[in-house]
């Protein structure tokens, strides 16, 4: 009886031997370079105060949203005290000790990159996403690699009726088959003097796909593969222009189109050794993550306008800045509804005509306008060219 032909990238004939066609990636891989760019400049051109915010605000990102991929939501408060904490700057929030070790695996990966990434590195990468050894209540392996004796398959479907997708290595092979793959991550890093082996937004494809392929551990797989295309993406920019805050968060790019990401991931791992297609599906979402990180930088201008504007208007209690900050943060079309005075009272300890009096001050100041009349009068915020989703007598 003949055999059955290979199922998985893993079983064919040239594992792990990936490869890919640079001439028909190569568009892609420029595209991505120039956004990579262009997000670049604009943050040169924003200055080490600004650029400090913002790559605060795409760290919490990267937390964020490399969670919300394995369904997990984390507490933003958390995250944004964790991000600070580890960034240097002063945090007096809550401590969770499962997000600051998804933030210290996130450090490690990109501002660590020039150090080796080995077995152990990873192993103590796992353990700190998982400090209590459960993932949920489900008690996991954790520091080592997996050892089950159980396929380790992606599934999804109720009990009972479960559709496999994917079924990686057996796990005896896995210690051999991480030796193959940190061997070729360490020698294709990017050195001085040493000519790159390959581009370096193809490496981070490859390696995040070949390590998603193996699936190592019992958990955390997911987390762990894109902070080994992220600690890629830094081994880049430092060979091409050195240390550089990160200005990016691809985690969030892939959320934000997580089911063509899987299907991208699937793909690849059904074929052969040929991935050409996922390093151009990497490179595009990669650029796009690029725009989505020039976005952020400009809404920084933005809020940096408004409050140097500010400054020449007049003074604000503790009770308004808050407000025009959270405002500001909500962007345009994100305080959804507007804002009223009830509203406003759950977001601060005052009276309803303290409150009122805020409001009015800010209006006649100019920081805020309003729509509507008696109990539809809305609020927003003052900043050229926001729409606020309304029609454009809404400045009224």
């Amino acid at each position: 009886m003949p055999a059955s032909p290979p199922r998985y990238l893993w079983q064919q004939p040239g594992w792990p031997r990936l490869h890919f066609d640079f001439a028909a990636a190569g568009p892609a891989l420029l595209r991505a370079r120039e956004r990579k760019g262009i997000a670049q400049g604009m943050a040169r051109a924003i200055g080490l105060e600004r650029v400090d915010e913002v790559s605060q605000e795409l760290w919490m990102q990267e937390a964020m949203s490399t969670a919300a991929i394995e369904g997990e939501s984390l507490d933003l408060a958390a995250v944004r005290s964790s991000v600070l904490r580890h960034l240097g700057g002063d945090s007096g929030g809550p401590v969770e000790r499962h997000v600051d070790g998804l933030v210290e695996v996130i450090q490690d990966a990109t501002l660590n990159h020039a150090q080796p990434l080995d077995a152990d590195r990873l192993c103590r990468w796992q353990s700190a996403l998982f400090p209590g050894g459960t993932a949920g209540i489900r008690r996991i392996a954790v520091g080592r690699f997996r050892d089950h004796a159980d396929p380790m398959q992606i599934v999804s479907g109720r009990p009972g009726r479960e559709v496999v997708h994917y079924t990686a290595p057996p796990s005896a092979e896995v210690p051999r088959e991480m030796t193959a793959f940190l061997d070729w991550f360490a020698a294709t890093t990017p050195a001085d003097g040493r000519p790159a082996a390959l581009d370096g937004i193809a490496r981070a494809a490859i390696a995040h796909l070949w390590f998603e392929t193996i699936h190592p551990f019992e958990d955390g797989n997911g987390r762990l593969g894109r902070a080994v295309a992220d600690m890629a993406l830094a081994q880049d920019s430092a060979a091409g222009a050195g240390a550089a805050p990160r200005l990016y968060s691809l985690s969030r790019q892939l959320l934000a189109a997580r089911a063509d990401y899987y299907a991208a991931l699937q793909q690849a791992q059904s074929g052969g050794t040929d991935v050409t297609p996922f390093v151009e599906w990497f490179a595009n979402a990669f650029a796009q993550a690029c725009d989505a990180a020039g976005e952020v930088i400009q809404a920084s201008l933005t809020r940096s306008r408004f409050w140097a504007a500010q400054a020449q208007r007049g003074t604000l209690n503790a009770r308004q800045r808050k407000l025009l900050q959270r405002l500001l943060l909500a962007g345009d079309g994100g305080f959804l509804g507007g804002l009223n005075v009830e509203k406003y009272l759950k977001m601060v300890d005052a009276s309803k005509a303290t409150a009122t009096r805020d409001l009015s001050d800010l209006v006649r100041q100019g920081l805020l306008h309003t729509r509507g009349q008696g109990k539809a009068l809305r609020y927003y915020i003052s900043v050229s060219g926001w729409t606020h989703g309304l029609d454009d007598d809404a400045a009224g």
